[in-house]
């Protein structure tokens, strides 16, 4: 059975250890050797340059000195004379042409001569020339008397040990290369194999942490980047210890949860009675004062009071099987709250109309003072909070009190706005033993209190699911004998809406720097 090649990290890290030596080497060779044959060429050109200059002063005084004839014809007659001092000077081969290129004589009579006409064009425009044959390097350059051109003088140089020079340094690269290479990647696999050996210890920790056995100390301890990763394990380790611990206390804490439901299911069912004794009440009522109007009909002041009372029963009965109702529906049709932008200041003015005679009545005044702004919910839904407050505010207040109603604007920890409104009375304030329940349904503080006033326990109740149902708050701010002050806290946007604003922000800035 055959497997399939699998290249380890071990041989990964040495092969590109190994291209990345053979790279090097490469790069530094090449380098060498190009500079290596720069300066070459740069040393021949400056000699050449040297040995042009000097065979220019050498033609030329041999020219002024010899009388003034034709360039051609003193090239001609003094050429192999001077060629053979020039490459006596020199120390190399020189051959000289006439102004028209023809020969005119050379140091060396058994060379062979090169065809050089090609060159020679270039020196009667004033410019230097080279011809490489092989080994051989041919120089040719014009020769002058001021501004008189006498010909042109051609230098043979061998590049023979030049070439062999450079050979040997390339050799010597090939063979220093090579030891570095294998040296290096001896080296490289050695060190790579201790590290990798370093992994297999962090996987292994990894491994026993999966399996549930957890570390008691970091699996390496080294000052670099694998010793971080090794403590960043361990914590790593310890975490998941924690979480599996906090699991185990999530899970009692369920049972607990599921405990809970149970004694709210048995809440429910007490609701259900709560609900029905509370029917009940009014209904009563109604019944006994109906059986009054037909016993005693003919009693005007009877009538007028039984029909007062029926009166206040059924509204107190109406009004009971609304905000039940109400309260029931916000845990079953969710869906029905519409919440969008609203202008607050205009539906907090209404709510304040709709109570002003049921204030009047009573003797209470009610303030406001209002601002403008816009907040994020269902229109009714904030109505329904509001009047539930205002109601609370005139049917427990103090005759001749007054109710004050206000707005306000402020951040929160987040960086979202809230709009702030507040409810304040100055009526006889809320028991301390009391304060945790009044949230709760049908809780009240008073019986009697209750009785008197037509309260069910059921208001506040649904002005918190209202308010939490917008994603705002309502709380107890304080209470007193001086009174009582509830604040309802509701969002200026949709969620997500700020956040979202924020990044578009932040975006348009980056863009403008």
């Amino acid at each position: 059975m055959t497997g399939k090649f699998r290249l380890g990290l071990k041989g990964k890290m040495s092969l590109l250890l190994a291209l990345l030596l053979v790279f090097i080497v490469t790069c530094l060779s090449v380098l060498v050797l190009s500079g290596i044959r720069e300066n070459q060429r740069t040393m021949l050109e400056q000699s050449f340059t040297r040995q042009a200059e000097a065979a220019n002063l050498r033609v030329r005084e041999e020219y002024l000195t010899g009388g003034r004839i034709q360039p051609d014809r003193f090239m001609k007659q003094t050429g192999q004379r001077l060629a053979v001092d020039l490459g006596a000077q020199s120390g190399m081969a020189v051959t000289l042409y006439t102004v028209d290129g023809s020969f005119a004589g050379t140091s060396l009579p058994f060379q062979s001569r090169a065809d050089v006409q090609d060159a020679l064009q270039f020196t009667t425009k004033g410019q230097s020339a080279y011809i490489t044959e092989g080994d051989q390097l041919l120089f040719l350059a014009p020769l002058y008397n001021a501004e008189q051109r006498l010909g042109t003088v051609q230098f043979h140089a061998s590049l023979a040990e030049q070439n062999a020079f450079y050979a040997r340094i390339r050799r010597l690269f090939l063979l220093a290369g090579a030891t570095v290479l294998g040296v290096g990647f001896l080296i490289g696999y050695v060190y790579v194999r201790r590290q990798v050996k370093v992994i297999d210890r962090l996987n292994l920790a990894a491994s026993r942490i999966g399996q549930g056995d957890y570390l008691s100390a970091p699996s390496v301890v080294r000052k670099d980047e694998l010793g971080e990763l090794a403590q960043g394990i361990y914590e790593m380790s310890r975490s998941i210890s924690t979480s599996v611990g906090a699991l185990h206390e999530e899970k009692q804490k369920l049972l607990e949860a599921i405990g809970r439901l149970r004694e709210l299911e048995q809440q429910q069912k007490q609701f259900i009675g709560n609900i029905s004794h509370e029917l009940k009440t009014p209904l009563t009522s109604i019944i006994a004062y109906a059986d009054l109007l037909n016993m005693y009909s003919d009693d005007p002041a009877l009538l007028d009071d039984a029909g007062g009372r029926i009166h206040v029963e059924a509204q107190r009965l109406h009004g009971l099987v609304e905000k039940a109702l109400q309260l029931s529906a916000m845990d079953v049709y969710e869906f029905e709250t519409h919440a969008k932008a609203i202008p607050l200041r205009p539906l907090l003015e209404e709510a304040a109309a709709r109570l002003q005679g049921k204030a009047d009545s009573c003797g209470i005044t009610i303030l406001t003072s209002l601002v403008e702004g816009e907040v994020w919910a269902d229109p009714e839904n904030v109505m329904h909070i509001i009047l539930n407050l205002l109601d609370n505010a005139v049917k427990y207040n103090r005759p001749g009190g007054q109710v004050r109603l206000l707005n306000y604007i402020t951040a929160s920890a987040d960086g979202t706005g809230r709009m702030n409104i507040e409810v304040a009375d100055t009526g006889i304030g809320i028991p301390e033993a009391s304060v945790p329940r009044i949230f709760d349904p049908f809780y009240t503080v008073s019986r009697d209190r209750s009785r008197a006033s037509g309260g069910t326990g059921l208001g506040l109740a649904l002005v918190r699911n209202l308010a939490e149902k917008q994603g705002g708050t309502v709380q107890l701010a304080e209470t007193g004998p001086d009174g009582s002050r509830f604040t309802v806290k509701l969002p200026l946007q949709a969620p997500g809406s700020e956040r979202i604003k924020n990044t578009q922000m932040n975006e348009s800035e980056a863009r403008n720097e």
